[in-house]
Formats: C-alpha cells, structure tokens, sequence
C-alpha cells in the first residue's frame, strides 16, 4: 500500500483499508480517491487534436506583420528587399531585410521555383527552405480516417450505457429503499427518551432478546415477532424506534410505509419481499416501518372499494411476518396514529403481538422530558421546571420539545444570555394559540373583548369545580381575538359531572359578560357556544349525565378493541327521543348560562376591575390577577349558588 506525506512536515505513513490515515498532529485525513474515465480521456484528446488547427487559425503568430499577396512578394524579391522564403505547403512565410514577417499563399500544385522562374527570377539568387510537413500530412490522413469512427463508436457505446442505465432503474423499481443503520452509528439511545416507561419496557425486552436469545429461548419463549407502537401524534413513537436502532446492536432497517407505494401495481410487494430478505439474510436484525397505515389500512369491503396496490403490499407484508416462511429472527416494529384503521389481520398475534399504546405524558414526564430537552440551553437558576410541568398539562413530547426552542429563540432575539421564566410562558402560548398579531382595533373593539375574557376568568375563577385561571391576554393569536387560559390543575382521567357543568358555565362566562355589561351579544361567543353545545350533547348522550337516565343515545356503532367500526350504518334514536335529548341539552346550557350570569352579578366589581386592567396591560397571570380578585375559593360562589337557587 502506498504511501503518502501530510503536510509539508508530516511523516509518510501507509494508508488505512478505510482510505483514512494520520498525520503528524494526530488528525485524521481521509484520502480522496478522483475517478477518471478512460474513455472521455481518449474520446476527448482525439476530439481536441482534431480541432487543433480550426483554433490556431484564429491566432495570429507572433511577430508575423500580416498577409500579403504572392505578386508583392515577386516584387519585393526583385527589388533585393526579401531575406529569407519559409515554404510550408501552400504557405510562404517571407522574412524581409527590415526584420518584418509576412505570409502569402500559392496554389498547392504549382512549385515555388516556377512561380520565380515565371518572373524572370533566378531560383538560385533566392534563399528559401522548404518544411517538411509529411508526419503532419500522414497524422492528418489518419486522424480524418480513425476520428469519425471513433466519434460514431462512441456514439453508440453511450446509447448503449444509457439504455442499460434504463433497463437497471425498470428492475430497481422493486428493490427495497430501506435505509440501514449498522450497530455503533445511531446517538439516540432509551436514555434519551422520557415520559413513555411502560413503552420503553416494552421495547427494552425486545432488544434483550435480541441480544441474548439463549436465555428466552432456554425456558421456551419466543421474540415478538411485531410491536405496533400507536398513540396520538408527536408523543415519542418514532424517537423510540431510533432508541432502538441505538440500542439493538443488531441491523435496524427503517422505511416509510408510503416508500412502498409506487404507480406499478405489484411493486409495493416486491419491495416488501425484498426489504424482509435483505433483513433475514443478516439476521438478526429488525425492522421499522414509520406510518404503517399508509399501507395496512383495513381492506376494502361491503360497497367500499378496495386499492389493489396497498392490498397486494398488505397481503405481502402479512405472508412475510407469518406465513408458510419461519421468520424468528426479524423483529417488526411499525408506529402509527390511526390504529383504528388498519387491517385485523395485521393486528393479530403471531405478527404484531405487542400493541403498546403511548399516550400524553403526565407531570413526572413531562418533567424528565423537559430535563432532556434542556440540555444545550442556558436557562436563568429561578426557573421552576415543577411548575412548568404543571403549566403544560396537555403538551406532548414534540411540544415540549418545540416550547424550550422557542422561548430559546425569543431570549436570542432579544439579545439576551439566558432563558426566563417569562421566554418559556409566552413559548407554551404561542405552542398551542399561536404568535401574538397585533391586529389595529377600536376601543370599543378592546373593550368588548377585555369583558369578554373578564368574563370567562371571573366566572371561572368563582365556580368550585374549575381549574385556576392561569392567563388572561387580550392580544389576538391565531383565530381569536383573545383568550383565557384555564390548564388541568393536575393530570385527569375522569371528569365529574359537576365538573363538565362549571365547565359549560365557564364557557358561558364571555357571552354573560357582554349581556350584563353591554346589554348586547356579539358573533364573538360563537366558539365558545360551540364547545359548551359539544360537551352538554356528550353529557346527554354518551356520559349518561341527565334526567334521560344512564343511555347512550348517540350514533350506535359496533366497535372492536381500537375502537374501529364494525358496520358504516348507525343505528339511529327515535325522532321522540331525539327531541328529549335537544331539551335535555338545552336546558343544560340554559342552566350553565344563568349560573354565570349569577356569578357575574354577584362580582361585578371584580369584573369591572379585571377587565379595566387588561384594557391597560393587554395580559395578566395567575399571580396579577388573584391580586384582583383574590385567592380561588375552595368552596365556590356559595352566594351566587343561593341565588341561583332561589331563582329556581
């Protein structure tokens, strides 16, 4: 192996296999290797040999004054001015006495001594030398007889590439275009991802059994042949494969399900067949397919159609994780957010045994997941990342992710070292509502909307069952013109009754706020009737919460265990009983809206107060505005309630 010199003072040392060497500091230099073609080299000489003479006849030689013609050469020679004739074919290159250098033609037949001798000039008074042009003439000769051969040789050998260049990419269509990650080249590891342990585990036992067989096999067990990981977008489903791809030591090939798709039918299938050969031949390994539905989706049935493509893939796919073939040594690990649209039979064990379902983190990961994605960022000493992870109840591992970046980059924009408490609050707004527009309003405009979220924070703030208001901004992000913001006060899997009814009255609070203080309504409201409709129509029909009795009276649908629907017809509820359930609805809305129209009469101050200082600094927090109104009570609005009541 040669070798070679770093540097003008480095040491010559041999190359390694991998074209990398070292030099004299210690620095790793990679060796570039430049491939040259043999043929463009010879095709290209040729071609520049061949057009030598067309470029010299555009340049004039040096120190030649010019052309002149044969006759003035005749005269000058009589009269004793010429020194020297250099005759190169049909050129006469004419040195005079005064060191000038002309050139003039002759027919190529006719001989320079006759043309002297035509003139009445003796041949032997003049000096001339004849050049001898025979190699040029012959290289000429040749060159006109090899050069178009070669020229239409080559012609041909390019078409004859480019359409066996053609006829690879025609059978290349079903080669699998999964991207391999040998062991030792992926940095994320479980180490890195948080807020998903039961799944972690999971998949924690899938790479143990890849990396010690014996110990599962010796007591009769066998790998998992799949682990489907689904789950609401952005909650860590395909960092997690990369874990494992950091993890396994064994080959991990990853490929979207929308690569197998092409426009040939029977491509997809190809792909598949070739992606889990490839797979099996360095067992073991695995396999990651990213938004499987895009090929699993259930196949088409009763009046439905079906995609011949995506089925034929599918088909494939369900014969390669279990069919007549053994398959032990593949593990399939796929990840999507719509498992309620793929096929049974995928679903079935003996192919994706494990479905592990990864949902929102809860405060203790949302704190480890906030603990990672800080690393890197210079944050101020008096953050309370407890409190931040109360305040994202709702936030996903992305947006977690997303919020630190951003609150990084408000504190770069302002020219600022470190990341505040205040970056990182206006980061989760801006997540989940949007960038602040500063959009040009009347003051009747601001006015209208600092009651409006007066409203739905006082209301809120004074019922017993609601969350403590965390953010009150009349600032317009995205679709609203303002917004209050009320998190989960802690992570919830169920909700009361009570609850859901302060809930709807909360809602209510902006549109109660406009009639009291106004006596006018506005289109402004129109979300929030919207979600107090949606949440009193779940309580009447699916939650059973209403004097109807524990019925479900919505869209009847037979679902299985992902909650897919068995039959596209609903069974439907009797037109009686439909009018039941819009009274039932109604008169939980009409309820909500006077219990906030109690609470805001019972502390109209507060409401006058509230909204006079957002009309002053556009945005309060939680600590500003229980200034105002006070600490939340633990009881609620008691006077509010009597009334209420006796109204009733």
């Amino acid at each position: 192996m040669p070798a070679k010199k770093v540097g003008k003072k480095g040491k010559y040392q041999r190359l390694s296999p991998d074209k990398i060497f070292f030099g004299k500091n210690g620095k790793k230099v990679e060796l570039k290797i430049i491939k040259i073609n043999l043929w463009k080299l010879i095709i290209g000489f040729v071609i520049f040999i061949f057009f030598l003479p067309v470029l010299f006849s555009f340049f004039e030689i040096p120190g030649i004054g010019g052309k002149v013609e044969t006759s003035q050469v005749i005269v000058d020679i009589k009269e004793g001015k010429v020194k020297e004739v250099l005759i190169q074919g049909t050129r006469l290159i004419v040195n005079y006495n005064d060191g000038t250098t002309k050139i003039a033609s002759k027919e190529e037949s006719e001989s320079f001594t006759d043309i002297l001798a035509a003139a009445d000039i003796d041949p032997a008074s003049v000096r001339y030398t004849v050049v001898d042009q025979s190699f040029a003439k012959a290289l000429g000769d040749i060159l006109g007889v090899i050069l178009p051969i070669a020229l239409m040789a080559g012609f041909f050998l390019l078409i004859m590439k480019a359409q066996n260049k053609s006829a690879q990419d025609i059978f290349s269509f079903g080669r699998s275009r999964a991207k391999l990650f040998a062991k030792g080249k992926q940095s994320v590891t479980f180490a890195d991802v948080a807020g998903v342990e039961d799944a972690k585990k999971e998949l924690e036992e899938v790479v143990d059994f890849l990396r010690n067989p014996q110990k599962y096999r010796k007591i009769g067990a066998r790998t998992p042949k799949g682990v489907l990981l689904f789950g609401p977008a952005g909650v860590g489903k395909t960092l997690l494969a990369r874990a494992v791809a950091g993890e396994a030591g064994v080959p991990f090939f990853s490929m979207a399900g929308s690569e197998f798709m092409e426009m040939l039918v029977g491509v997809g299938a190809s792909r598949v067949r070739d992606l889990f050969a490839t797979a099996k031949a360095q067992a073991p390994a695995i396999i990651f397919i990213d938004e499987i539905d895009a090929i699993g989706r259930q196949r088409g049935r009763g009046f439905i159609g079906g995609h011949d493509e995506r089925e034929q893939t599918l088909n494939q796919i369900l014969v390669e994780m279990d069919g007549f073939t053994p398959n032990d040594n593949v593990v399939v690990i796929a990840a999507t957010n719509r498992g309620d649209l793929l096929d049974p039979a995928l679903l079935r064990p003996g192919r994706f045994d494990r479905r592990v379902m990864l949902d929102m983190p809860d405060k203790e990961g949302r704190a480890s997941i906030l603990k990672i994605h800080a690393r890197g960022k210079k944050f101020a000493k008096d953050i309370d990342w407890n409190g931040v992870a109360d305040r994202t109840v709702g936030f996903s591992g992305a947006d977690l992710e997303n919020m630190l970046n951003e609150a990084a980059i408000l504190a770069a924009r302002e020219n600022r070292s470190e990341i505040t408490s205040k970056d990182i609050e206006e980061a989760a707004t801006k997540v989940k509502l949007g960038p602040a527009k500063r959009k040009l309003q009347s003051e009747e405009d601001r006015k209208i909307t600092a009651y409006h979220e007066a409203g739905h924070a006082v209301v809120t703030h004074f019922l017993p069952k609601t969350d403590p208001v965390q953010r009150i901004s009349i600032v317009a992000r995205g679709m609203s013109l303002g917004h209050t913001f009320i998190p989960p006060a802690s992570d919830r899997t169920h909700d009361t009754k009570n609850r859901l009814l302060d809930q709807v009255a909360a809602m209510l609070g902006g549109r109660a706020a406009e009639s009291i203080v106004f006596d006018e309504m506005t289109s402004g409201a129109a979300s929030d009737i919207e979600q107090a409709t949606r949440i009193a129509r779940a309580m009447v029909t699916d939650f059973g919460m209403s004097d109807l009795g524990p019925v479900n009276l919505g869209a009847q649908y037979d679902v299985d265990d992902l909650g897919r629907p068995q039959w596209f017809e609903p069974m439907q509820i009797s037109q009686a009983m439909q009018e039941k359930v819009d009274n039932e609805i109604k008169r939980i809305v009409e309820e909500a809206y006077s219990r906030a129209r109690a609470v805001l009469k019972s502390h109209r101050k507060e409401l006058d107060k509230v909204a006079a200082r957002l009309l002053e600094v556009e945005t309060l927090d939680k600590e500003e505005f229980e200034k105002i109104v006070g600490k939340k009570p633990v009881g609620g609005n008691k006077k509010a309630e009597e009334n209420l009541s006796d109204k009733k």
